[in-house]
């Protein structure tokens, strides 16, 4: 499980193939990914922003940026955890993600970015 820590915020990923929602004949490939947020720091945090750039095999990029993560904004106490479950749909077999959490530190009241470690999207039908 890719795993990378910034400023005392650790996020965890794991990612999975969802053969039942893709339809490889047609090119389209869906993975699903659940991140892990823990605030290992000493401070109160809130998650404001996402960033992914995704990338398929083919060298294809795609960016997305939004506010929060499924449409919430958590805010994590020292010790807390946030867990949430999205997806992507590629049209290749193979791709990765990557990217950063906008974040505000609730003692400062400034912004800092907390970066996603790649994570590789492998489909089941590149392993037969």
């Amino acid at each position: 499980m890719p795993t990378k820590i910034t400023q005392g915020i650790k996020i965890s990923v794991q990612a999975k193939f969802q053969e039942e929602y893709s339809k490889p004949i047609l090119k389209q490939f869906v993975f699903s990914y659940q991140i892990i947020i823990e605030n290992q720091s000493q401070h109160t945090t809130q998650l404001v922003e996402r960033f992914w750039s995704i990338t398929d095999s083919l060298g294809r990029v795609r960016e997305v940026k939004g506010k929060g993560v499924i449409g919430l904004q958590p805010i994590l106490e020292p010790g807390g955890t946030h867990t949430y479950e999205s997806w992507c749909p590629l049209a290749t077999p193979l791709g990765h993600m990557e990217g950063y959490f906008l974040m505000i530190d609730g003692s400062t009241n400034k912004t800092f970015k907390v970066f996603v470690p790649r994570f590789q999207l492998i489909s089941s039908t590149t392993l037969n």
